[in-house]
């Protein structure tokens, strides 16, 4: 098991990156692999990632949603950065959890893929729907190796993926975005929007979210932070 930071588990670009033309933009990690069969993973990671993938079916697959704080016991053990409260469901899946951070009710739903190969991380109050695929690795197809090649994915603060969304590597959604249900975002999508579509794309400004009062019950609109 590893407590390390998930931004230092990544190699250095200078030290596990191959010397060749770049064919990716410079927020991609190319990892060394000797050729196009071999694992880009130390022995030792792919013993804890197989303890990994055992705790996690033995000990979290099967409990009920308010066991919420015993999942995040694990995903601590093994690396992830919590903070605060975060909802992890408990048929999330998580290939890498060193690479997680989380930020308190941020929320990863029912069977998620966080494909997090790279850096995945869920800032304060957003909000990954069911069966949603975060995707931050691919490869370097110019390359008769092909490489993985892996790039950070940031879901912004009070953001919504909806379902089965898929989110490829080096993405941002900026902060109170809204993405639709099956959409396949490849690029970075503005804060404050509503985007869907294959590719996604912005279709409206997200309204202003709304409170009651408990004084005059009336209901206010709630500016979003700048």
């Amino acid at each position: 098991m590893t407590s390390q930071n998930p931004e230092a588990i990544a190699p250095e670009p200078d030290q596990k990156s191959k010397a060749k033309p770049k064919t990716k933009p410079d927020k991609y990690l190319t990892h060394n692999q000797a050729n196009a069969y071999a694992s880009p993973w130390s022995m030792r990671d792919r013993v804890v990632l197989l303890l990994w993938h055992t705790c996690w079916t033995v000990f979290c697959s099967w409990t009920p949603k308010p066991l919420n704080p015993w999942r995040l016991i694990w995903l601590r053990l093994f690396g992830a950065q919590i903070n605060g409260n975060p909802f992890v469901h408990q048929r999330a899946r998580i290939q890498i959890p060193w690479h997680l951070i989380l930020h308190d009710r941020a929320s990863l739903g029912d069977r998620t893929n966080a494909y997090a190969l790279g850096i995945i991380e869920l800032k304060a109050k957003a909000t990954v729907a069911q069966e949603v695929y975060l995707c931050t690795g691919t490869h370097d197809f110019a390359d008769p190796d092909i490489p993985l090649m892996t790039a950070k994915i940031t879901i912004g603060s009070d953001a919504f993926i909806g379902a089965r969304a898929f989110i490829m590597p080096g993405v941002t959604i900026g902060d109170r975005a809204v993405i639709g249900a099956c959409a396949v975002v490849t690029k970075d999508m503005p804060a404050h929007k509503i985007c869907t579509g294959h590719p996604c794309r912005v279709l409206r400004d997200r309204p202003n979210s709304r409170q009651l009062d408990s004084n005059t019950k009336k209901v206010t609109a709630i500016e979003p932070e700048s």
